[in-house]
Parts: structure tokens; C-alpha cells; sequence
């Protein structure tokens, strides 16, 4: 049993197959049906590559393994058996002889006001996919922006993180903007504005110091505004506060810090260390011998450097994978067991068009020739999709890139708090976990616990996820019956504000403004009927009751005033239903009307006939 398909745990379902040729059942437990290739993730957030081409099946290129798609929420370790909720939220049990850990890194948190709220993370295919669309949405909008200041807010880019994934969203971005207002002109004197923060000394602090001055020298020459020693103190939605004290107004903050081990390793109990499992020098966790760890949850011993661990990277998630079938397969009696050992073969840096910045073998190189090597070893490097990689790369040589929005992610769902990030957020996902503590190693906090003045022992915000888009989980609204269903759309929207004050449209330009429904009155359920939760769904919200059936569940006796009374005024309890008539357009945040007052002689006032929803203009970007 693999749990995970990142770069250790593919390649322990690759290399496991290809020794046990039939011989073992494999089995690999997976949120996707494919394997992510993150070092060209920049690429596909500028435009260069298409999403699939990134994105390697797992059932083609892994025939002999069996693949169950699901996240895992739970492991026996004495029962030897996984839990796991697939992707339509039914639960299952897998059972195991040996397990492998490889469940990856999830984005790291910091104690930062406004960041889970404000930020976006760069982890995932669905990550990528936003921040594209977000870009190009921004540029759009600044070159139609009627004043300045909304126009230089738009197209200011900030980059938190000046490491490898940093450095090369910067890089990428910058071109990606450059590209785009030549077709779509800011106003005069006017260009996208990049900056890249962090409280290093230098970009590319973990690698070589020629690497790190290949890469700064790059940034700068294209403008962008790298700052060493600064950081984000406090985000808002009009920007960030940076921690020299100055004020940056921008609409796009991207969050590249570094990475922190999957939650799912802490649950299990184990010496840990900073969040990631303890293993031997066989990758076998002491004391669970059955247990195999690798990648970037495995806190895994460095021969080259005793007393320290190898870091979470790409290159030692590959080869951990292989360490690890080879044990495995040992413990079967196939084969001897050996540790992990390692020898850095060099780092390549993609700059962007044709610079890059690379050391292979030691060898410093930068300018066209590191170009070249960077993409021929990713090439070599990847397990699948190479002609279609080298076919784009070819395309985006000699044609102008595509700036279009596609629309497909949300900025709700895509937080920067989530356990899965290669997973969107959909209304009415069970939530899996996605609700996971976000809490792993030092430095690491939850978006409630980066709330100015939010208490420790606080309950935590409700969760949006099963909300409709556009619209914040509320409590459930009571309706009227079958044959009465009115939806008050006004008290939902209440309720959302009152939970959630501070949540924002998808695109966090402006807070989403609901105006009430036209001309529906509030009232509550008659006391012989239950209420009835709001649906989460679109469609049941916009479900209609036909007026014949309405008619018939109100009785002769309910509908003899109606036929004496005189014509009321239209959309008012009484008349013809809402859903006939032309809803007038209601103004924006007005409060919702009174409810119907009493009848004179006491009787109460006939129940409105159904409403048809009609929504406030939406935020920008929403459906």
C-alpha cells in the first residue's frame, strides 16, 4: 500500500512493479489520477505549457499497480489497515503487508494577519490554473480602469518566498505581464510591477552562491523589485503592509514560503521530527518495520551530513522512491536492503524565455546554455509527456501566448489553509481533510489562528466549502412546506454576513454586496410543518412550486379571500406568483422587507406564492 503519488511515492509504485513483475499486489492510494510535475508548474501558471501537459496518468504509465483515488484519513497501525474517503465522499478500508508514507508537503502558514484570507498558495494543478486566470484578469482590468490608482493596484504583483518556486514565479510573471499590455496598453508611463520579498539575505538562499546572483542579476534586469530582509507584516484587500512600513495597494499576493509536511503523518503517533516521520537510514520507521517513509513526510537521516536530514526537495523525493522499493522488496527476500545515500548532481533554475540559471555537476552555467540544459534535463527527467512538453515549448517560441480566462478555478476554491492543495473546493464536497489541523512544525499556524486578537480556545470560522459559489455557508433557513416552498434569500444572506463578515468574492477585489430578493417577505414555517435545511445547491435554491399544486395544498377555504379580495398590487402576499411577473431591479445592501403585517380580523396574511430568485450583481469573477 503507497499513500501518495508525488515524486516518492510514483516512483516506489513504478520501481516496486517493475521488480515484483506481477508477483505482488500494489496497491496506490491518491487524491488524482495523475502524477504532478511541479518543477514546470510556473510554466503552466504563464502560459507556456497546457495543464495536462504537466499532469502524468497514472494508470498508463503504472499498468501492474492498482489505483484507488481518495485521500486518507486514517491508518491503523496495529489493525494494519487504511482508511480513506474517495473523491464522491464514500468511506473504504484498505488492508496492507507493508506501507508507504508518501503523502508530500502541503503550503506553509505563518502567523501573519490577513494572510489565509488574502493569500494564494502555488502547490497544485488548481493553484497554477487560478493564479493564471487571476493575472491575466488583473491586467484586463487595470488597462480599463478609470483612474490611476486602481489601474497601478491591479497590475502590482508581490511574491512572498524568494526560494526556488518563488523565484521562478517571478521570473515567469513578469514576462507573462510584459507580453500581455502590449496587446493591452496601461495607461502612459505605466507596466506590471513584480516584487519578490523575503527575509533572506540573498534569493535562492538554500542553493549555490553563483546560482543566487545568476537569478537576482536576472530578476533585476527585467524590473523586477526584489527586496531581501522584508516581508509581508499584515494583509488586507487592498494589499500588504510590508515589515519596513511601507504600504504596497495590490490585488494579487502570492504565497510561496516554503512547504510543510502532510497532516496525515502527524496522526499517526510516531516520533516526528518538525512534522515529518522519523525513519532509519532504510527508510523504515523504528519499532514498525512494516512501515516505509519517504519524501518529503520522512525526516530521513543525511550520510553526507550526520546529524542532519536530507531537505524536502524533488531530487530526494525521486530517489527515496527507488530506496524504498528496493527494501521492500528486500523484506519480501528479494534482494538486500540498503540505505539512502545521495550525491547532489547539480541545480537548474528556470529564469524563463531562454535564461536560466544551472550547475550541473558543479559546473556554474547561466544565460542560454543554462537554458538548454534546464529544459533538456527536464525532459529527461520526466516520466511521460515529453514530445508534447518540447511541442509547446516550440509553439511558444515562434506564436504569441494565449492570455485568455478560462474560468474553471475560484479564488474560494483554491485556500491557501487547505490539506490538499492539488484538490479544488466544490459546494457539497464532504469535507475529508480538508478540515485537517493545518498545524505541523514551527512557524506553522491555521487561518484562524492569524486572526488579530482571535483567542486560542476560539471556535473555528465555519468552513465555506459546502457553500454555493458566491454565497458563504450559512445556518439552515427554514422554509415553508411542499406546496409553500418560499426561500427567504434575504435572511440567508443575513445569516452569511453575520458568520463570515469578512468573506470576500472570489477574486477579493470588493466585498460581495447581496441586495434582498424583490418583494419577498420574510416569514417563517407554519408550526405543522418541519423546517426543511437550505439546499446546497444552485438548483435547489431556483426550485419552483407550479401554481396548480399550490392551489390544491392551500384548500377551498384558504383560497375563498383570495377570490373576494381585490387585486392586490404584483409580488405582494396574495397576487399572482413572483416567478410570472418581472422582477424589479432592488438596490444594492437595502435591508430585506418587513414581514406581512396581520389582517385585521385577525387572521393571518395569505402566504406569497413562490419567489423566484433574483441576485445583486454579482462580485468580479463570480458564476
Amino acid at each position: 500500500m503507497i499513500v501518495g503519488a508525488g515524486f516518492a511515492g510514483y516512483r516506489t509504485a513504478k520501481e516496486l512493479s517493475r521488480k515484483a513483475r506481477g508477483k505482488a499486489d500494489i496497491t496506490l492510494l491518491n487524491p488524482t489520477d495523475y502524477f504532478l510535475y511541479l518543477p514546470l508548474l510556473p510554466q503552466v501558471a504563464a502560459g507556456i505549457l497546457e495543464p495536462r501537459r504537466v499532469t502524468v496518468s497514472l494508470s498508463d504509465t503504472l499498468p501492474q499497480v492498482r489505483l484507488v483515488l481518495g485521500e486518507a484519513d486514517g491508518i491503523d497501525l496495529d489493525a494494519r489497515t487504511v482508511h480513506y474517503t474517495d473523491p464522491e465522499g464514500a468511506g473504504g478500508t484498505l488492508g496492507y503487508d507493508r506501507l508507504v508514507l508518501a503523502a508530500g508537503s502541503v503550503n506553509k502558514l505563518l502567523p501573519i494577519p490577513g494572510v489565509a484570507e488574502h493569500a494564494h498558495g502555488f502547490r497544485g494543478l488548481p493553484e497554477a490554473l487560478y493564479l493564471r486566470d487571476h493575472v491575466t484578469r488583473q491586467v484586463e482590468l487595470a488597462a480599463a480602469a478609470d483612474d490611476a490608482a486602481t489601474c497601478a493596484a491591479r497590475c502590482t504583483f508581490v511574491v512572498v518566498g524568494a526560494g526556488y518556486t518563488g523565484t521562478e514565479v517571478a521570473a515567469h510573471g513578469q514576462l507573462f505581464t510584459d507580453a500581455q499590455v502590449r496587446r493591452h496598453p496601461l495607461r502612459k508611463g505605466m507596466r506590471p510591477r513584480w516584487l519578490l520579498l523575503d527575509i533572506a539575505e540573498r534569493v535562492l538562499p538554500e542553493l549555490d552562491v553563483h546560482l543566487s546572483r545568476t537569478a537576482d542579476r536576472t530578476l533585476r534586469e527585467r524590473g523586477v523589485e526584489v527586496r531581501m530582509g522584508t516581508s509581508v507584516k499584515e494583509a488586507t484587500p487592498d494589499g500588504v503592509l510590508l515589515t519596513d512600513g511601507e504600504f504596497v495597494e495590490t490585488r494579487s499576493l502570492v504565497w510561496c514560503v516554503g512547504v510543510r509536511p502532510d497532516p496525515l503523518a502527524e496522526s499517526l503517533g510516531l516520533p516526528m521530527e518538525r512534522g515529518r516521520l522519523l525513519v532509519d537510514p532504510n527508510l523504515q520507521v523504528p519499532g514498525r518495520p512494516e512501515v516505509f517513509a519517504c519524501g518529503d513526510a520522512a525526516a530521513v537521516p543525511d550520510l553526507e551530513n550526520p546529524g542532519q536530514f536530507t531537505p524536502m526537495t524533488a531530487q530526494h523525493a525521486w530517489r527515496q522512491g527507488r530506496t524504498a522499493a528496493l527494501n521492500i522488496a528486500a523484506s519480501l527476500g528479494a534482494g538486500v536492503r540498503r540505505p539512502y545515500e545521495h550525491r547532489d548532481l547539480g541545480f537548474v533554475v528556470d529564469l524563463g524565455g531562454v535564461k536560466a540559471a544551472a550547475n550541473p555537476l558543479g559546473v556554474p552555467l547561466s544565460g542560454f546554455a543554462a537554458g538548454a540544459v534546464t529544459r533538456g534535463y527536464h525532459l529527461a527527467a520526466m516520466p511521460g509527456n515529453r514530445v508534447r512538453v518540447a511541442a509547446d515549448w516550440l509553439l511558444d517560441a515562434v506564436l504569441p501566448r494565449q492570455a485568455v480566462q478560462l474560468g474553471l478555478v475560484r479564488s474560494w476554491s483554491v485556500p491557501l489553509d487547505t490539506a490538499s492543495p492539488e484538490l479544488t473546493r466544490v459546494p457539497g464536497r464532504p469535507r475529508a481533510r480538508q478540515e485537517a489541523d493545518a498545524r505541523s512544525g514551527p512557524g506553522a499556524a491555521t487561518e484562524q489562528e492569524t486572526r488579530p486578537g482571535r483567542r486560542a480556545t476560539e471556535p473555528a470560522a465555519p468552513a465555506v466549502e459546502q457553500a454555493e459559489p458566491g454565497v458563504a455557508a450559512v445556518e439552515p433557513t427554514e422554509v415553508a412546506s411542499a406546496g409553500e416552498a418560499v426561500i427567504s434569500e434575504a435572511k440567508a444572506r443575513e445569516a452569511a454576513e453575520r458568520e463570515l463578515p469578512e468573506w470576500r468574492g472570489p477574486e477579493q477585489e470588493s466585498p460581495v454586496r447581496w441586495g434582498p430578493a424583490p418583494n419577498a417577505p420574510e416569514r417563517t414555517a407554519p408550526e405543522q410543518d418541519p423546517p426543511q435545511p437550505l439546499a446546497p445547491e444552485r438548483e435547489a435554491l431556483e426550485r419552483q412550486v407550479s401554481e396548480q399544486e399550490l392551489l390544491e395544498r392551500r384548500g377551498p377555504e384558504r383560497n375563498a379571500p383570495e377570490q373576494k379580495a381585490p387585486e392586490p398590487a404584483k409580488n405582494q402576499p396574495g397576487g399572482e406568483p413572483a416567478k410570472t411577473q418581472p422582477a424589479p431591479e432592488p438596490a444594492k445592501n437595502q435591508p430585506s422587507p418587513k414581514p406581512a403585517k396581520p389582517q385585521p380580523d385577525g387572521e393571518p396574511a395569505q402566504a406569497p406564492g413562490p419567489v423566484k430568485r433574483t441576485d445583486a450583481d454579482p462580485a468580479e469573477g463570480d458564476s
